[in-house]
């Protein structure tokens, strides 16, 4: 049973609301629309101090309308799991269910990159670590060393911790690179793909029966398609026509790709020819 002293302890808050008669009027009641209407009454009285809550999390990259949200979850909770026959105020049980649904919200969707969860702890503690130190005269940065030794925890776990600090978030390709005077991004030191590669397979089938061409029209090909010349180019070059040279190139592409087409046609057909070939 709940001493006097108990049941008259005051809250932490002066605005926090006088429910605890209603608290116990609820664990008497038995499910129905009189408990149901009560539980939203102690929720909206209790929803202030929620909202100062998610308040402690703002400027992380998450919106404040959200977690105030996260935080009317985490309060429904304790409305629902608190037990006024403990003794402890309402206000005691909800605060720490509110701040852990908080922090299991940035745990579990505010992450760009998926790190482990031990990652993250590692990261939560050594990024502790880091403030106390740096509150310390002669440490403003204080290294792996100096962390594991403040924490307990191995070098290699501070790494870790470390490099998890910088995985909560992800630059855009968008950002503008440090240093950067031309609006230079991120976007332009990434590789694009090579679209030589769309015609390797191309290239190679069509090797067999470009050596079975005549000299001429090996070279006519080579001037077109290796040294990007005109058709007129070509024909000043060989001394013969523009029509001439427009017609054997024609000729050529056509007799290629037959022969192309053909023999892959026959190595499906033929799979053992073609890999005793």
């Amino acid at each position: 049973m709940r001493t006097h002293a108990q049941a008259t302890a005051k809250h932490p808050h002066d605005d926090a609301p006088d429910t605890a008669a209603a608290f116990a009027r609820l664990a008497a009641l038995p499910d129905g629309p009189e408990r149901h209407a009560l539980r939203q009454d102690l929720v909206r009285a209790w929803l202030p101090m929620a909202e100062r809550l998610a308040g402690r999390f703002r400027n992380r990259g998450e919106a404040l309308d959200d977690l105030r949200q996260v935080a009317a979850l985490g309060l429904v909770k304790a409305v629902d799991r608190y037990d006024p026959e403990r003794g402890a105020a309402f206000e005691s049980f909800a605060v720490p269910t509110i701040t852990g649904e908080l922090k299991r919200h940035f745990r579990d969707h505010m992450w760009t990159l998926h790190v482990p969860r031990r990652v993250q702890d590692l990261r939560g503690r050594v990024r502790a670590a880091r403030q106390e130190l740096m509150q310390t005269a002669g440490a403003r940065n204080p290294s792996a060393a100096d962390i594991a030794a403040h924490t307990g925890m191995t070098e290699d776990e501070v790494k870790a911790g470390l490099e998890a600090l910088d995985s909560f978030s992800a630059l855009s390709l968008d950002a503008e690179l440090p240093g950067a005077e031309d609006g230079y991004s991120l976007s332009d030191s990434l590789g694009a793909p090579d679209p030589a590669l769309d015609v390797v397979v191309d290239r190679e089938a069509v090797k067999p029966g470009l050596r079975r061409l005549p000299p001429r029209e090996q070279q006519i090909l080579y001037m077109r398609f290796f040294r990007d010349m005109t058709q007129s180019r070509i024909a000043e070059d060989l001394g013969i026509s523009q029509m001439h040279v427009s017609r054997l190139i024609s000729r050529c592409c056509t007799r290629l790709r037959d022969q192309a087409l053909r023999e892959q046609a026959t190595a499906a057909h033929h799979p053992a020819e073609r890999d005793a070939a």
